[in-house]
């Protein structure tokens, strides 16, 4: 049974994309980093290795896409509250993120989203499951 996750994402320039998530407060896992590739630490068991476009398609042997005009996966991240997930938007717009989507309130569950400055999107959400609607 798999016991981390590694999401493997794109990126244009390595260091911009590093200041960029340095600045929403992740940290880099050194042993992992290099010219090529970084380790973001998302919690003790989430991984996100950015990976320079070139150093990425040595991966696979697909084309990657243009996350500017392209979906490819939308990455969504727990928040403690409400609050957390507002705090954690405005830290990703001041660092060059881009909002596209308005924040939802359904009551057990608020969600913000932004894209990242590679064009990944992220969804940060606060969820109450003990206001969870009954079926």
């Amino acid at each position: 049974m798999a016991t981390k996750i590694f999401i493997n994402l794109p990126v244009k320039e390595l260091t911009k994309s590093m200041n960029f998530f340095s600045a929403l407060g992740f940290s880099f896992n050194p042993q992992f980093t290099d010219d090529k590739a970084a380790c973001m630490v998302i919690s003790d068991h989430i991984f996100a290795m950015l990976l320079t476009d070139a150093y990425f398609t040595t991966f696979t042997p697909k084309k990657v896409c243009d996350t500017k005009t392209t979906t490819e996966v939308l990455i969504a991240l727990d928040a403690a509250s409400k609050e957390e997930v507002q705090q954690y938007v405005h830290k990703a717009r001041q660092a060059g993120a881009r909002i596209y989507a308005e924040p939802q309130d359904h009551g057990w569950m608020y969600q913000h989203s932004f894209e990242d400055i590679d064009g990944h999107q992220w969804e940060i959400i606060y969820m109450d499951e003990t206001q969870l609607p009954q079926h």
